[in-house]
C-alpha cells in the first residue's frame, strides 16, 4: 500500500474540538438573525461578543495540547509563538474594529474601522502567508486584485478624502483574501467570505441608496462565516502539521 504523503493528509480531530465554536456559531445566528428583524437592541450588543468569543474557541482547541511549546497553535516549530500572536492580534483588531463607534466615540467611526480592519487583514496576511499556506497562488486568484480595481472604480466618486484610506485598504482586504487562496479549501472559503462582506459593507456606506436594508444581516452573515472559517482551517491546518509547499 502506498504510503500517503504528510502535506495530503488531513486529521481527524476529536469532536470536543469544535465544542469552542458552538458559542460563537449560536451568538452568531442570534446577531444575524437580529440584524434580519431590524432589531439594534440585540444586535449591537451581541456584535461586540463575536470576535471575543472566537477566540474563546481558538483556547479550547488548544486546551491541554502543549501547542505553544510547538510553536503555537498546533504547530510543530519549536520556541515560536508567533502563529498565536498574530491570530490573536486578528481577532483583537477585528474586535476594535466591530466596535469602533463604541470604543472610540470621540473619533470618526470609519476611519477608525479602517485602521483596526487594516491592521487585522495585515496579521492575516502575516500568519498565513508564513505559517498556513499550503501552495502557490491559484490562477484563479488573480480575480482579487481585478476586483481591487473595479471596487475603485465603481466607488471612486463618493470616496472624497477618503479615497487613499479605502484605497490601502481594499490592497490589504484583498491581499488577505489572495493569500488565504493558499491554504486549505477552508480558510481559502473564509477569505473570500470576508472580501465579500467588506464588498457589501463598502457599498452600503458609498452607495446606500444602491443597498436594501436586509444587506446589513447579509453584511454580517458573511463577516461571522469568514471569520469562523478562517479561525478553524488556522486551526486545522496547524495541528495537522502541514509542511510549507
Amino acid at each position: 500500500m502506498t504510503a500517503v504523503p504528510a502535506r495530503n493528509r488531513t486529521i481527524a480531530l476529536p469532536r470536543s474540538w469544535w465544542w469552542g465554536f458552538l458559542p460563537f456559531a449560536a451568538v452568531s445566528a442570534v446577531h444575524v438573525g437580529a440584524r434580519f428583524a431590524g432589531s439594534a437592541d440585540i444586535a449591537e450588543p451581541t456584535k461586540l461578543t463575536l470576535m471575543p468569543l472566537l477566540a474563546v474557541a481558538v483556547l479550547w482547541a488548544a486546551r491541554g495540547s502543549g501547542s505553544e511549546s510547538r510553536g503555537g497553535i498546533g504547530s510543530a516549530a519549536p520556541g515560536s509563538t508567533l502563529p498565536s500572536v498574530l491570530l490573536f492580534a486578528a481577532l483583537f483588531f477585528s474586535w476594535l474594529g466591530d466596535g469602533a463607534a463604541a470604543f472610540f466615540p470621540f473619533a470618526p467611526e470609519l476611519p477608525v474601522m479602517l485602521a483596526s480592519f487594516g491592521a487585522a487583514h495585515i496579521c492575516y496576511i502575516m500568519l498565513l502567508a508564513g505559517y498556513v499556506a499550503r501552495r502557490r497562488f491559484p490562477r484563479w486568484a488573480l480575480v482579487f486584485p481585478l476586483w481591487w480595481v473595479l471596487m475603485l472604480v465603481v466607488l471612486w466618486p463618493s470616496l472624497g478624502s477618503l479615497t487613499l484610506a479605502v484605497a490601502a485598504y481594499g490592497v490589504v482586504l484583498a491581499g488577505t483574501a489572495a493569500t488565504a487562496a493558499r491554504c486549505s479549501p477552508t480558510v481559502a472559503a473564509g477569505g473570500v467570505l470576508f472580501l465579500a462582506s467588506d464588498t457589501i459593507l463598502s457599498l452600503r456606506i458609498f452607495l446606500p441608496d444602491s443597498m436594501p436594508d436586509w444587506t446589513s444581516a447579509v453584511v454580517m452573515l458573511t463577516y461571522c462565516a469568514g471569520q469562523g472559517l478562517i479561525v478553524a482551517g488556522v486551526l486545522r491546518t496547524r495541528a495537522a502539521g502541514h509542511p510549507r509547499q
